[in-house]
């Protein structure tokens, strides 16, 4: 019997997330994890060669090997650039400060 090893797949939504249980063969990588949970033929928009993919938060690449209860994380594409909104939010900081009354 071939050992296997048990990995999880989750693609969080902005309102839930979908976690598909695996068993694979030993060896596998986080692309095939990513095929065999299904999740891409329920949310076509994944694409692993788009999508950055994780392991317990740290990036990963689809080539990489998992290890027995790994947990795969496919993330989703930023909606804004978050150095553009704390750009953002500075300055409309600056600019209510400036319209405060005279200190006496």
């Amino acid at each position: 019997m071939a050992e296997t090893i048990h990995v999880e797949v989750v693609y969080a939504l902005a309102q839930r997330q979908e976690v598909a249980s695996l068993e694979l063969p030993v060896g596998s990588t986080v692309g095939q994890a990513i095929e065999a949970s299904g999740l891409r033929a329920k949310f076509p928009e994944i694409d692993p060669a788009k999508n950055k993919l994780g392991i317990y938060a740290k990036l990963a690449k689809a080539d990489t090997p998992l290890r027995d209860r790994d947990r795969v994380e496919i993330y989703r594409p930023l909606i804004a650039d978050p150095k553009e909104v704390r750009k953002q939010r500075a300055a409309e900081g600056k600019v209510m400060k400036k319209g405060g009354g005279e200190a006496e």
